[in-house]
């Protein structure tokens, strides 16, 4: 497998030479992967931002002299090995001493990973996609000072807003996202994104979406992989690699059936934005994992700017607070459309 990705505004070139583990990263790509089928990159073409390779070699990376850094860590200048990288069986040589970040990595897990990652092969095949294509993306990104979110981006359709919304794990950004989506809207991701306080760019992965219930006006295909939390995986129909949001909204559940919309005072938006990042089950591993190859290679910080680009995007966008009530149903161009602008509560029929 060789293949071109666009994920978190940068550019990565994947070369597997693991036929499973390639499947796995095609399906975590969610239809993303130009030049799939093996085709060579141009002759003359730039550089890739990150360059992940993936050896059928199952020997231990040589640290002979290298420094330790941590369990499970070695370094030296502008390198880090990390052994059985978040738990996902593979060890990963990490190089930062270009204008490309090089990751090699190794299948080599140990007997109770290997174990679990049979029994547990959802868990498994999540966390090969993490360490291959979303966590170095993530980290070349937090190098340009941008900074990861659990958050959503999406547009409202022509003439619509687009809007970044927030709040923790299944309160319910991804069935508003494909929602939109069925509808013709664009969105640049429903889970991951990092962020400058101004732009948002999208971690490519497939949509989840809810199983056992279709959607209004539901046109894309399925169903995928069942996941975790009653969902399954769908492709995108369509996503931009970069949004400008001009909306900032914080998804909460309430217990009624009818959704209310109210403005939001800006310092809130940004702890729900910035709790919500940290609460996310998906960045759980990033945070050691980015700390270590910043400390090993020495570029970067070792903690992005979370807390900040909440403060920044709140302060720049009206902010807008949705209590959704016990399953969605209204539009997300209906809930937008409905803050008003004048801070007071709005309640909203038609809840399914």
């Amino acid at each position: 497998m060789r293949a071109e990705l666009y994920t978190a505004g940068e550019r990565m070139e994947l070369r597997c030479a693991v036929p499973w583990i390639a499947r796995v990263l095609a399906e975590g790509a969610a239809g993303q992967l130009a030049g799939a089928a093996g085709a060579a990159a141009p002759d003359g073409a730039a550089a890739p931002d990150v360059r992940v390779t993936v050896e059928r070699s199952a020997a231990a990376f040589d640290v002979a002299g290298w420094q330790v850094l941590t369990r499970d860590a070695w370094c030296r200048a502008g390198q880090v090995v990390m052994r059985d990288a978040c738990s996902s069986g593979l060890d990963l040589l990490v190089t930062a001493d270009g204008a490309t970040l090089d990751i090699l990595a190794r299948w080599r897990p140990r007997v109770t990973g290997r174990a679990a990652a049979a029994v547990l092969r959802a868990r498994g095949r999540l966390l090969i996609r993490a360490v291959l294509l979303q966590y170095p993306a993530l980290w070349r990104g937090q190098l340009r000072g941008r900074a990861p979110l659990h958050a959503a981006a999406c547009g409202t359709g022509p003439g619509g807003q687009t809007v970044l919304l927030a709040g923790p794990g299944g309160v319910g950004k991804s069935t508003l996202v494909h929602g939109e989506l069925t509808r013709g809207a664009v969105a640049t991701c429903d889970n991951l994104c990092l962020s400058d306080g101004r732009f948002t760019w999208g971690v490519a992965e497939p949509l989840r979406v809810p199983a056992a219930r279709a959607l209004p006006g539901r046109a894309l295909p399925g169903p995928g992989r069942r996941m975790p939390h009653g969902r399954r995986e769908v492709p995108w129909p369509a996503r931009a690699d970069r949004l400008l949001p001009d909306q900032l909204v914080v998804l909460v559940r309430g217990g009624t059936g009818t959704p209310t919309v109210a403005c939001c005072d800006p310092a809130e938006a940004a702890r729900h934005l910035t709790a919500g990042t940290y609460m996310a089950g998906e960045l759980r591993r990033y945070w050691a994992f980015a700390a270590t190859l910043a400390l090993g290679t020495g570029a970067g910080e070792s903690h992005p700017a979370v807390r900040e680009t909440a403060a920044a995007l709140s302060a720049r966008l009206p902010c807008l607070k949705v209590v959704l009530g016990g399953r969605p149903g209204v539009p997300l161009r209906d809930l937008v459309g409905a803050g008003g602008g004048n801070g007071e509560l709005t309640m909203l029929g038609g809840q399914a």
